[in-house]
């Protein structure tokens, strides 16, 4: 009966957890049409510290799309554990990118697809080798993980990196460097999911009848979910108006993932008990990930699709193949030579562009 009832909640977690991918895949959407309305409209943009936004009603269909996508995520976190949960946050990155190429004219070319692609795959990875996290099923017991020496410098930890962040790095370079205002959410998010699974520990003691609202504990998980996720808000909005939306949602992503599964494992000692080949199947699934945001990040300026991948081979192999026929061809019929040398120089352009030499420029 255990068994059957696990697998019960493993299902309804993981329908959620999709559901909620999807819910704030298009909250991006939604918000970044929000801000691109108020920039042409000449107000003060988010990523300058204007709260405009606050008057935008795309905006707040944004914020109301991802307040659904969270209540999702936080009934999956109720049912599921964490390592399963987050790793399909990378659903969102899909849904994000999708739309933003239909409603937004954010191009996505095939590296980005690639990218995407390789994303999903490496989530699939990771929840199949995902580890287990220990049983934690009253409000005491949390209190008491909570209390563990490891977490509590962890914890201290990421609030001094986001107060650096946030007050002596944010003003200089909030501006120009993407990592910033993303790893700050990142960081605050991995607290955040902790309190996520606390009070939903607490909503299941409080349906069982058990008197949690007398706890302390359950009004410091929310006041402290209260202020994280304000701060995410807050600084999402900034990357979200500067940096382009199929960027800031995949990197998030990654960096939110990777304080999630740290803090995760340091206040459950999920990692204690696995296998060798789980241990390296989560690696890889990871760094499956990480690869796939590479080809998002890095490639994002570079027009190439699928539809003009065969003129690209083509184009390598006549250059490959055919520089010493044409340069015959050029030297024996005069009436061409001009058009063959221009030929030429195109074809020997190219490739010293793919070789990286500076005379091409």
């Amino acid at each position: 009966m255990s068994q059957t009832r696990g697998k019960y909640d493993f299902c309804i977690g993981l329908v959620l957890a999709m559901s909620s991918s999807i819910f704030i895949g298009g909250s991006f959407i939604l918000k970044k049409k929000g801000l691109l309305r108020l920039a042409r409209k000449g107000s003060m943009r988010a990523g300058q510290g204007g709260h405009a936004y606050l008057k935008e009603w795309l905006w707040w269909a944004g914020l109301l799309s991802m307040g659904a996508g969270e209540v999702a995520n936080f009934a999956a976190y109720a049912f599921a554990p964490a390592t399963l949960v987050t790793p399909l946050g990378a659903l969102s990155v899909l849904v994000s990118a999708i739309l933003s190429s239909f409603f937004l004219n954010e191009k996505l070319n095939l590296h980005g697809k690639i990218g995407c692609l390789l994303s999903i795959l490496g989530s699939t990875v990771m929840v199949i080798h995902a580890p287990q996290e220990e049983e934690v099923e009253t409000l005491n017991e949390m209190s008491h993980k909570l209390g563990d020496p490891g977490f509590v410098v962890f914890a201290t930890l990421v609030v001094i990196v986001s107060l650096i962040l946030i007050f002596v790095v944010g003003p200089r370079h909030g501006q120009t460097n993407i990592l910033v205002y993303i790893t700050i959410c990142s960081v605050i998010g991995a607290l955040s999911v902790s309190c996520v699974k606390g009070l939903g520990i607490a909503i299941k003691e409080l349906f069982a009848g058990k008197p949690v609202l007398k706890h302390p504990l359950s009004w410091i998980l929310l006041l402290s979910l209260i202020v994280c996720v304000s701060t995410q808000i807050n600084y999402l909005n900034r990357a979200l108006d500067i940096f382009n939306t199929s960027i800031v949602t995949p990197i998030y992503y990654v960096i939110f993932t990777t304080s999630v599964l740290t803090c995760s494992a340091i206040l459950f000692k999920e990692w204690q008990h696995m296998a060798a080949d789980d241990i390296i199947g989560t690696f890889s699934g990871f760094l499956t990930i990480i690869v796939g945001i590479f080809l998002l990040h890095a490639f994002k300026d570079v027009n190439f699709t699928l539809a003009n991948l065969p003129v690209s081979l083509r184009k390598d192999d006549r250059a490959a193949n055919g520089t010493l026929l044409s340069t015959y061809e050029c030297f024996n019929h005069d009436e061409e030579s001009s058009a063959c040398l221009g030929e030429m120089q195109s074809t020997e352009s190219l490739s010293a562009r793919r070789n990286g030499s500076l005379s091409a420029f």
